[in-house]
């Protein structure tokens, strides 16, 4: 895939993004608006991102930390160095957008919270999103996605529906929820500041965020679960297997109709009876399937949405992955390149897409401070020597 900074033609190219969020519900977001053209400066304390420790390593560059962090510029800034707040104020000045994701007292305690940064710019757009939100009887708990997951309710419903121990989701959807729901209010407020001309505190509770984004708690509300829809059933076929999205009742009369089924019960069966030699009846056909165009042909003549069960490592190999380059190659700092997503962004009149890795730490100190800031290399040496910045050595690959 070719790689790019230059911004034009991204529909957030007029941007300027302070990043002081890490792990995965700031830093998704502000991923995103670097897709689409911002100006995302990671700030980075000199501990950095957990994220740096979590997966394969390529030029220094873990991969679970590259994957959320393309495309940004980095700095290191160590907040507990005298100067370090005064330098956080005058990139302030110019921000549009800052993005945090600690527990609702951290930013006051550093003497950067919103109060503080809406005098400096009142335009300034701050988004904060944390476990609890702020103001409230749990606003101090530290939060990660699989606690949300189970305090929202999703691990009981899935042990039950499933009749499985209690265990987490394996992806960490609190969090990428709580990214997207952040993304919708961000982009509401820049569109409000283009009427007024003022910022404003966008706060999301990724608590919030899951509760509003699950679409089968209307059901546990109302004890109502038994008026919903039979959950969609997994059947083995001769090629592997299926995910077939149609109630059991509809698939069987269609089987029969489409497919001339033959049906192996009688009238005078008991119903539990009747249902398990209907469900063995389809177990068999479907297991004469020998190819995945088999089933194909077979599903859509019954026009039945139905999905082939992948291993995420196979991804690249499903067609419309594949076409639509949702998967792509990008430059790994090491003379080679590595798979990453994609943003699922498609514009008929504008660019979004990854413009470059993710940074090392303090990799773009130099380069933010002089494009923000007009400081000469001298002032940004002093910032060095005094130890308000931080940065990483070179990766040999990339000098």
């Amino acid at each position: 895939m070719t790689q790019t900074t230059d911004p034009s033609g991204y529909p957030l190219a007029s941007l300027k993004v302070l990043d002081f969020s890490r792990v995965l519900a700031g830093p998704f977001a502000s991923r995103m608006l670097a897709d689409l053209g911002a100006d995302v400066v990671k700030v980075e304390p000199p501990d950095g991102d957990i994220t740096r420790l979590w997966g394969r390593v390529v030029a220094n560059l873990p991969g679970y930390y590259h994957q959320q962090n393309l495309g940004k510029r980095n700095l290191c800034i160590d907040m507990q160095q005298q100067g370090a707040r005064e330098l956080v104020f005058a990139l302030v000045e110019q921000a549009d957008i800052l993005i945090e994701n600690f527990r609702p007292d951290v930013m006051s305690r550093l003497g950067i919270d919103y109060d503080t940064l809406s005098k400096i710019n009142p335009r300034l757009i701050m988004l904060s999103i944390s476990g609890f939100g702020s103001g409230g009887p749990e606003s101090h708990r530290p939060a990660y996605a699989p606690i949300v997951h189970a305090e929202s309710g999703l691990l009981a419903r899935q042990a039950r529906r499933g009749n499985t121990p209690f265990r987490d989701l394996p992806l960490s959807v609190a969090d990428t929820n709580a990214s997207l729901h952040g993304l919708v209010g961000l982009l509401a407020a820049v569109i409000q500041r283009e009427q007024t001309g003022v910022g404003q505190h966008v706060e999301v509770a990724m608590i919030d965020a899951t509760v509003a984004t699950d679409d089968q708690l209307q059901y546990d509300l109302e004890d109502s679960e038994d008026t919903g829809p039979l959950p969609n059933d997994i059947w083995q076929t001769g090629a592997g297997w299926a995910l077939i999205s149609a109630d059991f009742r509809h698939l069987w009369r269609m089987l029969l109709s489409e497919h001339a089924l033959a049906d192996p019960t009688h009238k005078t069966m008991e119903l539990s009876e009747k249902i398990r030699l209907r469900r063995a009846r389809v177990g068999e056909f479907l297991a004469t399937l020998e190819t995945w165009d088999e089933v194909e042909a077979v599903m859509g003549k019954m026009n039945v949405a139905w999905g082939r069960v992948r291993e995420p490592s196979e991804l690249r190999e499903q067609p419309t992955i594949a076409a639509r380059e949702t998967i792509v190659d990008v430059d790994n700092r090491a003379g080679g390149v590595r798979p990453v997503t994609r943003s699922p962004y498609r514009f008929s009149k504008a660019t979004s897409g990854i413009r470059g890795p993710a940074p090392h730490r303090g990799e773009h100190n130099s380069a933010v401070l002089h494009d923000w800031l007009s400081l000469s290399a001298e002032q940004i040496g002093d910032l060095h020597t005094s130890g308000v910045l931080l940065a990483d050595a070179p990766n040999a690959a990339d000098v």
